[in-house]
């Protein structure tokens, strides 16, 4: 029974830093971001809100997930091809340069016209995938698993933060859009990117 207890507490102490962060980091990052926008022009246009969730999380899984697979393998052989600390000096100007982009207000794409031929779980995935192709929270996915070394429990986090900053968004709309603390938002993901940043970078000294 302790070796049990024992597995457990080291599984927690090892999963909660990149699960948390992911979380968290993304959750907030994607207050304001086009995929809320793609979330509010969804529900305008199809009824099945649990459609469109169901799509959320089977994009964001996906994309994330490959993401995540790509993050890891690169963060598990750049310091193989560079000299000691280099990959975590990259690492940490990449996550400073996030801290920089997320404040950056993104905007509704002006490719979704031909949505009602499509239903609303195979319009969601597609759109949702396709929204996350080079999106904040996609490199974001990428920077974090190369940092903590951990596919799975990033692509939980990231996955979980999608669906926390989305799923309200589809079920309240415009009600919630309008109330959402946009650059407070924004202030607090970057001000998460930057404490990544000077973390990688105290680690490259």
């Amino acid at each position: 029974m302790s070796d049990l207890i024992n597995t457990g507490l080291t599984l927690a102490e090892h999963s909660a830093s990149p699960f948390l962060t992911s979380t968290l980091a993304v959750a907030v990052a994607e207050i304001g971001d086009k995929t809320q926008l793609l979330s509010l022009l969804l529900i305008t246009r199809f009824r099945n809100r649990w459609a469109i969730i169901a799509g959320i999380l089977l994009a964001t899984v996906i994309n994330h997930g490959l993401s995540a697979w790509g993050g890891d393998w690169l963060g598990s052989r750049i310091n193989d091809w560079l000299s000691n600390g280099t990959g975590e000096l990259i690492l940490g100007i990449s996550f400073l340069l996030m801290a920089i982009w997320v404040l950056i207000p993104d905007k509704a794409d002006d490719d979704e016209d031909d949505l009602s031929r499509w239903g609303a779980f195979a319009a969601t995935t597609v759109l949702f995938f396709i929204a996350e192709i080079g999106d904040k929270t996609q490199i974001a996915t990428v920077l974090l698993a190369a940092e903590f070394q951990s596919m799975w429990w990033v692509t939980a986090g990231t996955t979980l933060g999608m669906l926390i900053a989305n799923v309200p968004v589809v079920i309240w709309g415009n009600h919630l859009m309008q109330r959402l603390p946009l650059n407070a938002a924004r202030y607090i993901t970057s001000a998460v990117f930057l404490a990544l940043a000077l973390w990688s970078l105290l680690s490259a000294i």
